[in-house]
């Protein structure tokens, strides 16, 4: 069996194949401090709805914020019932990019917070965007792009996608500016997205010597310091392009990802296995009910009576025997032998485990 398992863990690597170390560009590795997004929201109404908006009965504030918009546009609602279908309200969220100017627009997302069926149709009245800092920062309006469709009959209802939630493209025109000054950075600190102690240094030895001068200084995993003085590229701007367009080889750390609901399997190239036994079969338990009813004769004082009948199996499928595995393997190799053996990926996966709980998978392992 030990031959056999091998032999077979040559054949093909269909399943998994690990993806060779490349250089990455400095900038899709890290992130430079201050150079931001920031999130907005606000709180708006949806009209021109077709029936489908919310029921002002079950959605009190729809009824207040409606209000509130008709009497800030000179209409006297006071003491007035609403009872329209065609409004709805709903919260917009949206992202400020960093170094956006006053006039710039941005998309935003549309979700409605009430019992409306469908935004699909509607127009955002004009909605103020908040930052965490209670400013605001943007102005929304627009007709929404719903993301589904609802169709409605008599006994039948059918549902496709999200239609309770949508997009306005270019939808917010910004109002304010963040107050950033970039140029009055005098260091410039690289943060990496995946912290890595060897990442860092190779990215700190390559700007050194693009740029020279000993510019760049290691902090921790995550951070590399860019003294802009010694650099010499004249802002903090120039200083960037300057770096972020140099190619690092990054290094992380060996990973399993794998998805138990499709059974996908995602692994890096550094993962390694111990020497270790793997044993794995599939045991199928059968159980048949088949009640026999039992007549009494005829012009008898009997009763019928159901008499049980239980039927149950069990069967063992086979599956891989107890097959070792040396020390150094590579797991691409015995994804690649159990999938020549006929193995399942949903079995693969609770192999993993077992191998990862055993000590001898040398990797994050993570289940989705």
């Amino acid at each position: 069996m030990f031959t056999r398992f091998f032999a077979l863990l040559i054949l093909t690597l269909s399943l998994a194949v690990p993806v060779s170390a490349q250089s990455v560009r400095i900038k899709d590795l890290v992130e430079v401090d201050g150079v931001r997004s920031n999130d907005l929201v606000g709180y708006g109404l949806v009209v021109g709805l077709n029936g489908t908006g919310d029921g002002l009965r079950n959605s009190p504030f729809t009824e207040e914020i409606m209000s509130n918009i008709l009497e800030r546009l000179g209409v006297n609602v006071t003491g007035e019932q609403f009872r329209p279908r065609n409004v709805a309200a709903v919260l917009v969220t949206g992202k400020l990019p960093p170094f956006s100017r006053i006039g710039n627009q941005i998309d935003i997302t549309v979700s409605a917070i009430g019992d409306a069926k469908s935004l699909l149709g509607g127009t955002l009245i004009m909605t103020p965007l908040n930052a965490a800092d209670g400013q605001i920062y943007a102005v929304a309006q627009g007709t929404i792009i719903a993301g589904g469709v609802e169709v409605e009959g008599e006994a039948a209802r059918v549902v496709q996608g999200v239609p309770t939630a949508g997009v306005v493209p270019s939808g917010a025109r910004i109002e304010r500016e963040v107050a950033f000054d970039f140029t009055q950075l005098s260091t410039l600190r690289l943060a990496l997205r995946e912290p890595d102690f060897t990442t860092a240094a190779r990215i700190e030895d390559v700007i050194n010597r693009s740029i020279g001068r000993r510019a760049a200084t290691m902090l921790d995993a995550g951070t590399i310091s860019v003294d802009l003085q010694r650099a010499g590229a004249g802002s903090p701007a120039r200083a960037v392009v300057a770096i972020e367009n140099l190619s690092v080889e990054p290094q992380r750390r060996a990973r399993v990802v794998v998805d138990q609901r499709s059974g996908t399997i995602v692994m890096g190239a550094d993962v390694r296995i111990s020497r270790v036994a793997v044993s794995q079969g599939n045991l199928t338990l059968r159980i048949e009910e088949a009640p026999l009813a039992i007549q009494p004769n005829p012009f008898s004082d009997g009763d019928t009576v159901v008499v049980p009948r239980t039927g149950a199996l069990i069967e063992e499928e086979p599956g891989i025997g107890l097959a070792e595995v040396p020390t150094g393997t590579n797991l691409s190799e015995v994804i690649a032998g159990l999938n020549a053996l006929g193995v399942s990926p949903r079995d693969m996966i609770d192999i993993l485990k077992s191998i990862k709980a055993a000590g001898a998978l040398h990797a994050d392992f993570v289940v989705m």
